[in-house]
């Protein structure tokens, strides 16, 4: 059952719009007193200000607003900008981990341009500047994507928010950040001890993506509004198990996606020594099958940086034969019932459940 509310479409109709106006304004004062300050800062603030503006499917301030309105936010008017603000605050969060992930998996490309350590050491050997460009690069990298946590900081603080409100949605904001780092360190001391358990893929799916994704801007978004405790349990468990599906249909268009709708190169998780649920069960069922050549070539693939284009595909061949990718579809398709089940037990304003929905089913359908 659904409470039915009057519906502004300003805000819901262009959401990713209004996002954008608020991130573009933000970064650009931001940049201003930086250059003014500092010139040679301000010039790399540029290339942040372009890395956040520059694509994104802005998939968390979206949820986050969309609780808003479930919640009984309205669609318009100053609190629902003072609102807006705050959960584009959630893009500089994101800003920092990508930034900070390409650096930590060594990624050369990110939506399909130079990742941001990529491009600052090429801007070292263009100028011939002293020390490694390497170096540089990882360097700025770091910087800006520690600036970027720190302005989300400072975005959702000068938020006109109530007090009250403001407060309550500081506790998921400060539990975002820390699930989101925790995540990030959970990815590479699996990846540094080799853990090819489930357990420990889905323990890095649920920390680094689903926490930050989906289910931290829902809860952060209800508390924005009031919501009571009921209404944000069952957000975050809908948001929870989302948020893993998506991860695990990420993990697959990692594999067999479209360079060209993903950004990135084919086989990059496997270069990158990804210990992905897909590759768990691949392994696993590799070797209980006793098929150990097989087993011994993906375990090769993994954090192979010299993987050729054969050793991918043939990767992708025995997790197909192995039912590793039928696993992960049907897992996918178990946490997307169980989070539906979630946001149908609860009494949302329309058409937030269903734009809700509709979100979950986008983030975690099988690519056409």
């Amino acid at each position: 059952m659904r409470r039915t509310q009057v519906i502004d479409n300003s805000m819901d109709g262009a959401l990713a719009v209004h996002v954008e106006r608020n991130l573009s304004a933000y970064l650009e004062r931001r940049r201003a007193g930086m250059a003014e300050m500092a010139p040679s800062f301000g010039s790399a603030v540029e290339s942040l200000a372009a890395f956040v503006l520059g694509g994104g499917k802005r998939i968390r301030p979206t949820f986050a607003w969309w609780a808003w309105r479930g919640a009984g936010g309205a669609g318009s008017g100053p609190e629902a900008e003072a609102v807006l603000c705050a959960v584009s605050a959630l893009e500089l969060i994101q800003a920092c981990a990508l930034v900070h992930d390409d650096l930590m998996d060594d990624s050369a490309v990110r939506r399909g341009k130079p990742t941001v350590h990529v491009e600052f050491a090429a801007r070292h050997r263009e100028r011939g500047w002293l020390g490694t460009s390497e170096r540089f690069g990882a360097a700025a990298a770091i910087l800006l994507g520690d600036l970027a946590l720190a302005w989300a900081d400072d975005m959702y603080v000068s938020a006109d928010l109530p007090p009250d409100r403001r407060a309550a949605a500081l506790v998921p904001w400060q539990a975002m950040r820390a699930e989101m780092l925790a995540g990030q360190y959970l990815d590479v001391l699996t990846q540094a001890k080799g853990d090819e358990s489930a357990a420990a893929s889905l323990s890095v799916a649920r920390m680094k993506t689903a926490a930050y994704t989906v289910e931290r801007p829902l809860h952060m978004g209800a508390a924005l509004a009031g919501a009571d405790e009921r209404v944000v349990a069952a957000l975050r468990a809908f948001g929870a198990d989302i948020g893993v599906a998506f991860q695990l249909r990420d993990d697959l268009l990692g594999m067999y996606g479209d360079t060209d709708v993903t950004g990135k190169p084919a086989g990059d998780d496997l270069r990158e020594g990804k210990r992905t649920l897909l590759m768990s069960i691949g392994l696993g069922r590799a070797d209980a099958a006793g098929r150990s050549a097989d087993a011994a070539l993906m375990r090769s693939a993994l954090g192979n940086d010299n993987l050729d284009s054969a050793t991918v595909e043939r990767t992708r061949e025995l997790l197909v034969d192995l039912g590793a990718v039928a696993e992960v579809e049907c897992q996918i398709g178990e946490l997307t019932e169980s989070a539906m089940r979630a946001l149908g037990g609860v009494d949302l304003a329309e058409p937030a459940g269903d734009v809700l929905a509709g979100l979950a089913v986008s983030a975690t359908k099988r690519a056409s």
